[in-house]
């Protein structure tokens, strides 16, 4: 098998099909996105995601013994159970890592869900409700290769029913193909 390069990362096993949910907060990406995950299961597809945030965030929890390490300046904890394992990666402020080098340390899979990176160059489905009065990401960003959204727009965009997460599959897939 050949490696695949991006940027100057090289995988080992063929680069899995990325897609993007962009849009703005409260529009409904992780909704969608949790309603998306299962039926995209239900074809055989071993799907992962990344999911950008905006603030600083904690996934451990205060008083934990795996907290106390990192708080006391471990680089990397890793916690495994027979259920699940986490790695968590202190910045100590270095650069924040890039999509793609956050896409190299995914396990392999065959498609990666990404929310969030608003503007990283990769197709993206942007989830756009009108009635939420923010201005639409579509016009700007030519990522951006359909809109799940509850409304009639004005575009040539594929126009999918943010309400039919099936719609949103079959078009996932037939960009994959």
């Amino acid at each position: 098998m050949t490696p695949i390069m991006i940027q100057k990362h090289v995988f080992a096993t063929p680069m899995p099909f990325v897609i993007g949910f962009a849009g703005f907060s409260d529009s409904g990406k992780t909704t969608l996105i949790e309603q998306v995950i299962p039926l995209l299961r239900a074809q055989g597809l071993r799907v992962s995601l990344i999911k950008h945030a905006h603030h600083n965030f904690d996934i451990d929890v205060p008083g934990k013994d795996s907290y106390r390490h990192r708080q006391a300046g471990a680089h990397e904890v890793l916690i495994t159970s027979a259920h699940r394992w986490a790695l968590l990666h202190e910045l100590r402020g270095a650069t924040e890592p890039t999509l793609d080098e956050q896409l190299a340390r995914l396990s392999p899979c065959d498609l990666v869900i990404v929310e969030g990176f608003k503007f990283a160059p990769i197709p993206k489905i942007e989830v756009y409700r009108p009635s939420h009065g923010k201005d639409a990401l579509w016009p700007h960003d030519p990522h951006i290769v359909a809109i799940a959204t509850d409304a009639a727009l004005s575009t040539t965009l594929p126009q999918l029913d943010i309400n039919q997460p099936q719609q949103v599959v079959t078009f996932i897939l037939s960009l994959k193909k």
